[in-house]
């Protein structure tokens, strides 16, 4: 355990930053700017704060959930429109951040070819980097209208759940959060860090 004290101690500060933040006007504004950035670029989800704004204001998690809802989406079509247009650019620097080599490449290709809207979906749903498939769904000349449509379903049905516990459990949720912090902040990182293993190992 002494290994995360280091860790812990950052992620209960921002916590900490986040459950003050959470009631305030900005933080809509903030997760709308997150789930935007996460589907085509930016590393971290947006769960932990559409977590903690929904539990710390449950009346207001199902319009939490819907703005990160259209937030992701939006930033997914800026994700297909990065590689269908600026792949070379742009497209290429953002996958390498993420370690996505030629095999990786290739094996999203396959799944496409494949399993066609299963496999963004599963991007969407899981925490696989969605922002890698958006960006190879452009690059490799992915329908649109498919493409939005599993978009929005995988991340409809993503963070609608998230919400509707939220809007029920909220404030147990919230409480179980301070009781067990350690361990939710070790899950939430070995949660992330699969993710990207995945990417590399499993596709």
């Amino acid at each position: 355990m002494i290994l995360f004290k280091l860790p812990l101690r950052g992620m209960r500060r921002l916590y900490d930053w986040m459950i003050a933040f959470a009631d305030k006007p900005q933080a809509e504004r903030a997760l709308f700017g997150l789930s935007f950035a996460e589907a085509s670029f930016f590393p971290l989800p947006p769960d932990p704060l559409l977590l903690i704004m929904g539990a710390a204001q449950p009346h207001k998690a199902l319009r939490f959930a819907l703005v990160t809802t259209v937030a992701s989406v939006l930033g997914a079509l800026l994700g297909w429109w990065i590689g269908a247009s600026f792949m070379d650019v742009i497209g290429e620097r953002i996958l390498d951040l993420y370690d996505a080599d030629r095999h990786i490449w290739n094996k999203i290709e396959l799944w496409y070819a494949e399993y066609g809207n299963l496999a963004l979906l599963m991007a969407a749903l899981t925490p696989i980097p969605f922002k890698v498939f958006t960006i190879a769904s452009g690059a490799l000349s992915y329908a649109l209208l498919p493409f939005l449509g599993a978009s929005l379903l995988g991340r409809g049905l993503r963070f609608g759940v998230e919400g509707i516990l939220l809007r029920h459990f909220g404030q147990p949720i919230l409480k179980w959060m301070e009781r067990w912090f350690n361990w939710v902040a070790i899950g939430f990182t070995l949660i992330l860090v699969g993710g990207f293993v995945a990417l590399k190992w499993i596709l």
